[in-house]
């Protein structure tokens, strides 16, 4: 099968790799072009968690060289989807469906706006962590679960076939008949983490084991769970602090993509995580107090650090970063540039 990612980064690239190790003709798209010369030159690398390996993948920076793709996944940031839906115009077949894998709320509806209502499938990957070691070389931590569902109603024959794909390639995958509910639930334990660690520069497990920072984790995982069930939304969450801190223990060590983010000077998409949670409870009038809090501190990071990039203040978990991750952070800060 010929199958295009728009959004070639860490994560884009790993799912890249590994379809393409599975035999599907694959197209990698993105703006970076060191990272796609790399990789037309030497092959895309992918080691961690699925090994260490050398693929070779056609890779653009221009959608138009694609031939027409009969599966199409979106791999950008969520703050990044409507740019790549013009991509996804020119590449995509006439009957291939578009799968958007992005962090927090909204981003299918963006792309299901550009598109259309039923070209879109959704996508909520869980337990995966990848980062850019170099141009054309990515590295992963864990495959825990994809789980793949329409936007609205149950899963249909597309859903399971394009699961098929997935779960042939290696990943641990399920099909969902209320992918809200799954959105919702990795939301609730996004929010109580992505902006606190954010706004102290620290660890998962740092925010665990800090009696304030915890308080604003926890209130913020419960005004996610608020919202959800406002929405009717049937989110399997009893007690939210219990159900944070399982989770999180489990990647104590983990620093969240908005951090890094932050950290790198980059954009981060806490208006799609914490500021999600703000927004859809605007709407149907919830109050997120604490959500907006954070939503407006990250965003007051960012634009500082993205203004003349500077160091997050010193914790215990950036002290003991590895030396590896500042190389790739600085790496993609000088050569990204946002998509498309």
């Amino acid at each position: 099968m010929r199958i295009a990612v728009v959004g070639a980064g860490a994560m884009g690239s790993v799912y890249a790799g590994l379809l393409a190790s599975a035999g599907h003709e694959l197209w990698a798209v993105d703006p970076w072009h060191e990272h796609v010369r790399a990789i037309q030159e030497r092959g895309l690398r992918v080691e961690g968690a699925s090994g260490d390996r050398v693929v070779r993948i056609h890779a653009t920076t221009d959608p138009a060289e694609v031939p027409d793709a009969e599966l199409v996944i979106i791999a950008t940031k969520a703050m990044d989807v409507g740019a790549a839906c013009e991509s996804v115009r020119i590449l995509a077949g006439p009957k291939a469906p578009v799968l958007s894998i992005q962090n927090g709320l909204g981003a299918p509806d963006i792309a299901a706006d550009r598109l259309a209502e039923d070209r879109v499938v959704v996508g909520v990957a869980g337990g995966f962590g990848a980062s850019i070691v170099q141009p054309g070389h990515v590295h992963h931590h864990g495959l825990e679960l994809l789980r793949l569902g329409e936007r609205k109603g149950p899963a249909t024959a597309r859903v399971r076939a394009v699961a098929d794909i997935w779960r042939a390639a290696g990943f641990n995958v399920q099909t969902s008949d209320d992918v809200d509910q799954v959105i919702w639930e990795k939301l609730i334990f996004n929010a109580s983490f992505s902006g606190p660690c954010a706004v102290l520069g620290c660890t998962i497990g740092d925010v665990i084991a800090d009696r304030p920072a915890w308080t604003v984790a926890t209130r913020c995982a419960q005004e996610a769970l608020d919202v959800a069930r406002a929405l009717g939304v049937a989110a399997r969450v009893d007690d939210v602090s219990s159900y944070i801190r399982d989770f999180g223990l489990k990647i104590a060590g983990a620093r969240p993509s908005v951090l890094l983010d932050v950290m790198a000077g980059r954009r981060c998409e806490i208006d799609f995580i914490n500021g999600g949670v703000v927004r859809t409870g605007r709407e149907i009038g919830v109050a997120t107090p604490f959500n907006e809090a954070i939503t407006a501190l990250v965003k007051s990071r960012e634009a500082s650090q993205r203004g003349g990039v500077r160091a997050v203040p010193s914790s215990r978990s950036l002290g003991n970063a590895r030396s590896a991750d500042a190389q790739s952070a600085a790496t993609a800060r000088k050569a990204r540039r946002p998509f498309p």
